[in-house]
């Protein structure tokens, strides 16, 4: 069947309460789910410090960055207090994304009786392929029944560059709060990876592997919303997110909205755009419009030319720094997560996005994109796209050269 005949097809939910084998190459649709959306660090960060202080049996928390700031001396104040009690706290943090304030947690989380690991501690003086494959995901399980997974790092929202401070507003970014049978496969991923951390660890117990099969079966909640949950690693899930965002853009019947920190589709999605918007589809992208990464932000603008004579629309925000990784289809298929639509997010990083088929939510996520593309953000005409500076176009395919020849000497990327 031709992408341009094809629809946003509707999920077959597992039955209630299932489990099976949640990361199989089609992930699988749980029925009878709570999922709520939070919008920025002002709605996540109160939801998920309130879910620390209230957790009883156990809290598993990954993250990439962990700030030395407010917020981060608030949820190490949390986690330390729900150690002293009893609860198991185990805290995962990248090596590069945490830097030496996730280093010194090790050892003041550890008097308290929480385990915290560092993900990969950068060495740079070791040249190798996996020292850019970090762990990007954003994930927090209390109690194996609620679950948070997102984009919004352990970060206070105006913890800003020094020279930014005063001139950008909080970031703008989401996440969701988890509660139902998809919290099984999102406690199940977390686990498995603290695991193969203890297994190559001498002193690190590691026990039997997790499975789902000893996931405790939660019941599906009356008028729940079917949900997926999506990992992309390097080993059997290395495309499943991107696998999802082609299946929902080919089915896509009148609009696609896409938010992104960090845009650089790889050939494979920058077709697929642009054969929705051939069949009418409306797209439209929210993506960066302050330098934040100076080679990502030139690299995916050097994109723009073909996408905007396709008819797609782009929008750059411009009041903060966009975080977003968020996408809606036809008012009915939304994704939150930490997966950018990059190379470095679809070849390299461990990510995690939950997918919410659900007209409700998905209107709502919208909504605020919507407002947003028309309040804070400036839109990009092909015209005057055209006229920009050759110094600046020269910027454009430099840096684009440079994120294709890292995606090929890093991942092997045969599709950037």
């Amino acid at each position: 069947m031709s992408s341009a005949r094809r629809r946003l097809a509707e999920p077959a939910p597992a039955p209630d309460g299932a489990l099976g084998h949640p990361f199989g190459q089609r992930p699988i649709v749980y029925s009878g789910n709570r999922v709520r959306l939070l919008v920025t660090g002002d709605e996540y960060f109160p939801a998920l410090l309130a879910a620390i202080e209230g957790a009883r049996v156990s809290i598993h928390l990954e993250t990439y960055i962990y700030a030395d700031d407010n917020i981060g001396h608030r949820v190490t104040d949390a986690l330390a207090a729900a150690a002293s009690r009893g609860v198991q706290v185990r805290v995962l943090i990248d090596g590069y994304g945490g830097g030496e304030y996730a280093r010194r947690l090790v050892t003041a989380l550890g008097v308290q009786g929480a385990e915290v690991r560092i993900f990969r501690p950068e060495r740079w003086w070791r040249l190798e392929r996996k020292l850019l494959r970090r762990l990007h995901r954003k994930i927090t399980v209390i109690d194996d029944r609620l679950a948070f997974v997102g984009g919004i790092n352990i970060i206070d929202d105006r913890n800003v560059p020094p020279a930014e401070r005063g001139r950008v507003g909080p970031r703008f970014d989401f996440a969701v709060a988890c509660e139902g049978p998809i919290v099984a496969p999102i406690a199940l991923a977390v686990k498995q990876l603290w695991w193969m951390l203890s297994i190559v660890r001498p002193s690190a117990q590691s026990g039997p592997r997790p499975r789902i099969e000893t996931q405790p079966r939660l019941t599906a909640l009356p008028g729940g919303v079917a949900a997926s949950f999506l990992l992309r690693d390097n080993l059997r899930h290395r495309r499943t997110i991107e696998r999802a965002y082609l299946e929902a853009i080919e089915g896509a019947r009148y609009e696609i909205v896409l938010a992104n920190a960090y845009f650089i589709p790889g050939r494979r999605v920058r077709a697929t755009l642009l054969d929705a918007a051939a069949r009418g589809v409306r797209v439209r992208l929210l993506l960066q419009g302050r330098v934040e990464y100076a080679i990502q932000h030139y690299a995916q603008r050097a994109l723009f030319g073909q996408l905007l004579a396709a008819g797609i629309e782009i929008h750059e925000y411009r009041p903060a720094y966009l975080h977003a990784k968020v996408g809606v289809v036809d008012g009915r298929w939304a994704t939150v997560g930490s997966s950018n639509i990059d190379p470095y997010s679809l070849l390299l990083a461990r990510e995690a996005n939950v997918v919410v088929y659900d007209a409700s939510f998905a209107q709502r996520l919208e909504a605020v994109l919507l407002q947003a593309i028309e309040k804070d953000a400036l839109r990009v005409r092909p015209e005057d796209y055209a006229r920009r500076g050759l110094l600046e176009r020269a910027f454009n395919w430099i840096a684009y050269g440079i994120v294709r020849l890292a995606t090929v000497v890093l991942a092997r990327g045969r599709n950037y």
